[in-house]
């Protein structure tokens, strides 16, 4: 297996170059012949960086199932809260100038049972009560999920998705004769560019190597190969608004009585290829009070079909140490294939499941694999009795237990717990390369046992540790490039690994308290933040103390960071917009449309993607589209200008 030139062409075009990995170990990984387990992390997310891109530019290397099951299923199991799980992955067409986006376009959360969509649909009718919604006029629309390229037609302009909040001008498409579904009108806002796929089969199978390599060729600036001017020229490839899909709606009773028969049909509608099907709720309330995370909309999840199981033989269980000092069980398992991967263990979720299932050596399990997670034991069909740790693997201190878990309290001294610690906050720094775990190891071995150690590191003290001279002084530059490039204060928060404050919760308290005073909170100020109940705020404070002393240490470093701005949650707040639902549309001469959103927060108000009936204000910049002012006009929302809206503020 090699690169072709168009898939060279790809990476180059975005701007991507090999510094992990090199090529030939790039396909290695690609290929099979070397194993993910053996990746470190910057190898494993460089890894899915280029992958995704090729897939995204239409010239894929691996296929998407092997993907999502096994490297982003690796990198989910090794740290859930890594910065790349949550962004949209984004397109690999950058050659052109990068624009903001009308609206945020996020990927889809997924789901590969029902089992998993009855607990999404238990979600919206929680939030549903949260909003004095009737739960029984809860209706839920099932469309299909078309396998095409992302875009946003505004009625002006056609955009890439790109990363969610920044995409290209490929209007052009349009300018070559594309048509949007159903002989629609223009502006009809996210969709995506697809080809029919009988027509692709009989006349461009002989030319593209697959429908993505064709659809990234419509939108590129060269000019059209005459096959694909002809799909345009005959309406086989358009652009189809996710509006305009054909579609189920009913009640949620209906939906779970006939799941499988709503799927079958939605996923034969239409004749393009289809990976999945997009289930929502269809009440703006709920979507509004629901809101999103910055990868996808909580109130939206994607059905794809992948599960497979096997009966296995376990071979060993063994035990890890984790950063926060739990020892996690590992089943090391007879090599089974699942879901196109070569699978080797399989997680059990506690030691207390490993002994009271019985899951040890010679033990057969029924193993499964139904969406991006490590292997899942289902049942233990044939139990033995379990061998059960003593101590620490990492520090051979003994271990105690909590509950179900076993835990090692050697917090100081535990080289795992340490080592796990100061690799989690790189990560989730993000603006920092070569502090993955072979790294980190050598400077722990070197006796470097704290964060505040490493930044006060020099090169000779890196060479000491037997980095080379040229690598040494790329880490003391990065540790640098960590310190003066900007990043957001929630995720600097969100770096130190304290239990229940990722980096969604770490956003949620900063919109409220500074940072500097998050750590004089009491249990009563945090109960009071939305979505914070009295057992996370119990499980908050201890991990705040136990971190407040190497957080200002390296606080005082001066960190280059970008301030969350108090939100409405705050007290004392109040403007002629408090309160009120806005929605920002056009392109504003004032600021950016994300810096008019969080100006309106801090003054009390919500803001809105779309125009709803429960829509106060729409404000205007240039270039809004006619379908929002026309649907803002139809439900009597007041419409103000940029201008009227500054105007309006400074009374």
């Amino acid at each position: 297996m090699e690169l072709s030139s168009k898939q060279c062409e790809v990476l180059q075009q975005a701007g991507f170059e090999f510094s992990a990995l090199t090529i030939t170990g790039f396909l290695e990984v690609a290929n099979g012949d070397r194993e993910v387990t053996s990746l470190s992390d910057e190898e494993l997310v460089e890894f899915l960086v280029a992958t995704n891109l090729l897939y995204r530019g239409g010239e894929p290397l691996i296929s998407d199932v092997f993907y999502d099951f096994t490297f982003l299923a690796e990198l989910k199991n090794r740290n859930p809260d890594h910065p790349f799980l949550g962004d949209v992955e984004p397109e690999a067409l950058v050659l052109a100038k990068t624009v903001e986006l009308p609206v945020r376009m996020l990927s889809t959360d997924k789901a590969y049972d029902f089992k998993s969509i009855a607990r999404w649909a238990s979600r919206i009718d929680k939030a549903a009560k949260e909003c004095g919604v009737d739960v029984e006029s809860i209706l839920f629309r099932a469309t299909p999920k078309l396998d095409g390229y992302a875009a946003y037609d505004d009625g002006t302009t056609l955009y890439t998705r790109g990363d969610g909040r920044r995409g290209t001008d490929i209007s052009r498409a349009f300018e070559r004769g594309l048509r949007v579904a159903g002989a629609g009108e223009r502006g009809l806002g996210a969709g995506e560019i697809v080809v029919s796929r009988s027509y692709f089969s009989e006349h461009l199978a002989g030319v593209f190597d697959n429908s993505r390599n064709f659809q990234a060729s419509l939108i590129k600036e060269k000019e059209l190969d005459e096959p694909a001017a002809r799909a345009i020229a005959e309406g086989a490839a358009l652009f189809y608004p996710f509006s305009q899909l054909p579609s189920w709606q009913g009640s949620w009773k209906a939906l779970a009585a006939d799941f499988e028969g709503i799927v079958e049909r939605l996923w034969k509608e239409v004749d393009y290829d289809v990976d999945g099907i997009v289930f929502e709720v269809v009440d703006s309330r709920i979507k509004e009070h629901m809101g999103a995370t910055r990868h996808h909309h909580r109130w939206q999840i994607a059905y794809k079909q992948n599960t497979e199981i096997a009966e296995v033989r376990v071979l060993q269980v063994v035990a890890q140490t984790s950063r926060s000092g739990r020892v996690n069980p590992v089943a090391e398992i007879e090599p089974t294939r699942l879901s196109g991967a070569l699978i080797k263990r399989a997680t059990a979720h506690h030691f207390g499941m490993v002994r009271d299932k019985g899951i040890g050596r010679g033990a057969l399990i029924q193993l499964s694999r139904s969406g991006e997670v490590i292997p899942k034991i289902e049942a233990v069909l044939e139990p033995v009795a379990p061998e059960l740790p003593e101590v620490c693997p990492s520090c051979c201190s003994p271990l105690v237990w909590e509950n179900d878990y076993l835990v090692c309290v050697n917090v100081m001294n535990c080289a795992a717990q340490i080592t796990h610690t100061i690799e989690h906050f790189f990560k989730v720094l993000g603006n920092v390369d070569g502090f993955g775990p072979s790294s980190i190891e050598k400077i722990y071995t070197g006796g470097v046992t704290s964060l505040l150690e490493i930044y006060n590191l020099d090169e000779e003290r890196f060479v000491s540790f037997g980095f080379g001279p040229k690598q040494a002084e790329n880490m003391v530059a990065q540790l640098q490039r960590s310190r003066e490039e900007s990043i957001e204060d929630w995720r600097f928060l969100a770096a130190f690994g304290i239990h229940r404050l990722g980096m969604g919760n770490c956003e949620k308290l900063l919109s409220v308290y500074p940072l500097e005073e998050v750590f004089e909170l009491d249990r009563q100020k945090i109960v009071e933040i939305k979505g914070f109940s009295e057992k996370i705020a119990d499980e908050i404070l201890p991990g705040l103390q136990s971190v407040r002393q190497m957080f200002f240490a390296l606080y005082r470093l001066g960190f280059n960071l970008t301030r969350t701005d108090v939100a409405s949650d705050a007290p004392g707040q109040s403007s002629p917009v408090t309160g009120k639902l806005l929605v920002f549309s056009g392109t504003m001469r004032q600021g950016t449309r994300d810096e008019m959103t969080v100006q309106a927060k801090r003054l009390g108000a919500k803001v809105g993607s779309s125009i709803t009936g429960k829509t106060d204000l729409l404000v205007c910049g240039e270039k809004v589209g006619a379908s929002k002012l026309k649907k803002a006009e139809e439900l009597g929302v007041k419409i103000l200008s940029e201008k009227e809206y500054l105007h309006l503020l400074e009374e």
